[in-house]
């Protein structure tokens, strides 16, 4: 096994694909994550708003890009929308990845702030705070910690779509183990370590907002 390894990823510094593939995938999962996330409060904003205009918005954008697969939405960005544009694929993938975690934030952040109790509203008012002030000053600092859980497994989700980056020839870490297992005709040791790595960020991630999480609750006492 280790003299397999060795002659798979080591042999010809095959390994050093994987370890770029890395890099490019918690590229596009951070930069997306980034995007999504101003995405999700703005639309999130949007859609409990007063105006009927912008709840339109807001509804028909999380419909469109939650009801697609991920896969169909990357290639219709990348040949359809942004083609003209000539983008570089990683930016591409980089806005598609984004505009797709903004749908699913917008309603991590919509039910976050739904959830807070309508007393904590009218305390705020109660108290003299404008509608604006109640939500940033009370709503939303109560709504970040309920939805933190969840934001913590659409950004673990994210990391692990990005395999699908190689649909437009992304070379993330998936597409490198397969082009590793083309060249050496070995499948089982770029795939396993591709998922071992796959395995270690997303636990990496969950004790890290685990963590966060433990503090913010520490906080409140």
């Amino acid at each position: 096994m280790i003299q397999s390894f060795y002659e798979t990823m080591i042999e010809g510094e095959r390994y050093v694909l994987i370890l770029q593939g890395l890099g490019v995938t918690i590229l596009i999962a951070v930069c997306a994550i980034i995007i999504g996330t101003v995405l999700g409060c703005i639309l999130a904003l949007m859609k409990i708003s007063d105006s009927k205009l912008l709840r339109v918005i807001g509804t028909l954008y999380t419909t469109v890009l939650r009801g697609l697969p991920l896969a169909t939405q990357l290639m219709i960005f990348y040949f359809i929308v942004f083609a003209p544009l000539h983008l570089p694929k990683l930016l591409v993938a980089i806005l598609a990845y984004g505009l797709n975690s903004g749908a699913y934030c917008t309603e991590i952040f919509r039910a976050g702030i739904q959830g807070v109790d309508r007393g904590q509203t009218e305390a705020g008012r109660s108290l003299g705070l404008s509608k604006k002030q109640t939500l940033f000053k009370i709503i939303l600092p109560q709504a970040a910690k309920a939805v933190l859980p969840t934001y913590t497994s659409e950004f673990i989700v994210l990391i692990k779509e990005t395999s699908v980056a190689s649909f437009i020839a992304v070379m993330d870490m998936t597409k490198a183990g397969d082009m590793i297992r083309n060249s050496t005709y070995n499948a089982w040791i770029p795939l396993l370590t591709c998922a071992v790595i796959y395995l270690i960020l997303t636990l990496g991630l969950t004790k890290v907002f685990g963590g966060f999480e433990k503090r913010m609750a520490k906080s409140e006492r």
